[in-house]
């Protein structure tokens, strides 16, 4: 009896199993022609991708968008497509519950990778805002985070400077997006700001006079623009001034060479007028401290 049973089940057993391998293959051949067109239809997606978001890369080089903009939008044309395509292809299918429970996965998976990489996405949303702002462009002089120099590149992690002595500074989005900068580039013209001072035996309203046709003569004022003087201070061995001028600006080497010209200009005239840019001078008072000098009698012990 048992070994008869033993026989019965394996039997029944191996019907099952042909049964099943039957009923795949049956499901298989009938979805085949479903899952060829589905693998064709992403194929296809992924090849599209790939020219179109070319097509678009030329599209946004023909623009005047900045470059930091055509490389994250033809990053998120090529992605969407290529999703485009899984999504009909799992559609093709009858894999909606697949479809969902993908999402679902995604969506837990992506809470996790948030709370993990909280600085990265930080930084990669800030590139996405920089990438879009019109006022920070590759090329650009700026001021920010304690460095200044040459925009070089933007992308979803860094910005990227390069420093006057041509040594590259990468500075994160979020610092760029949380702290304030200084783009000098914005504006073909800015101010630039000169000291100086001159003796108290000047006449001062004719050393304005000098100073500020030194400065005309050297840089010319545009229509609205002016130049503005103003003493500041009765100094310690000078009076001191300050006078303001418009320039072409672009960046901070182009203010050093104006400040450069106006000093020469300032001084050719002052020599030619004869007026006086004292050193500083220090008075030193030693009071009861005065210097004494004595005589010392050096004689011999046998003497």
């Amino acid at each position: 009896m048992q070994n008869s049973e033993v026989v019965e089940n394996t039997e029944k057993a191996w019907s099952e199993l042909t049964t099943k391998v039957y009923d795949w293959v049956d499901s298989l051949v009938i979805n085949l022609p479903n899952f060829i067109l589905a693998v064709v239809v992403f194929i296809l997606f992924v090849i599209f991708a790939k020219y179109s978001s070319k097509l678009v890369d030329r599209i946004f080089r023909k623009s005047s968008a900045q470059d930091s903009i055509r490389t994250v939008s033809v990053k998120v044309f090529k992605v969407a497509i290529i999703l485009l395509g899984l999504f009909l292809s799992l559609g093709i299918l009858n894999l909606n519950t697949v479809l969902t429970s993908i999402l679902g996965a995604a969506g837990v998976v992506g809470l996790a990778v948030g709370f993990a990489l909280q600085g990265t996405l930080h930084n990669t949303f800030a590139g996405v805002i920089i990438s879009f702002i019109p006022k920070l462009q590759i090329g650009d002089w700026v001021e920010t985070n304690d460095y200044s120099g040459f925009v070089v590149d933007i992308n979803l992690r860094s910005v990227i400077i390069q420093t006057v002595d041509y040594n590259l500074v990468v500075i994160p989005n979020s610092k760029i997006v949380d702290t304030p900068f200084k783009n000098f580039s914005r504006t073909p013209r800015g101010r630039v700001i000169l000291s100086c001072g001159v003796g108290y035996e000047s006449d001062l309203p004719k050393v304005q006079e000098i100073t500020e046709n030194a400065i005309k003569a050297k840089f010319e004022q545009l229509p609205g623009e002016s130049i503005q003087f103003f003493y500041t201070e009765f100094g310690s061995s000078s009076i001191n001034y300050i006078i303001r001028f418009w320039t072409d600006v672009t960046n901070q080497a182009d203010v050093y060479k104006a400040q450069h010209a106006a000093i020469l200009a300032i001084k050719e005239a002052y020599n030619e007028q004869n007026i006086n840019i004292p050193f500083p001078i220090r008075t030193l008072d030693f009071g009861k401290n005065k210097f004494r000098s004595e005589t010392l009698d050096i004689r011999d012990a046998r003497d």
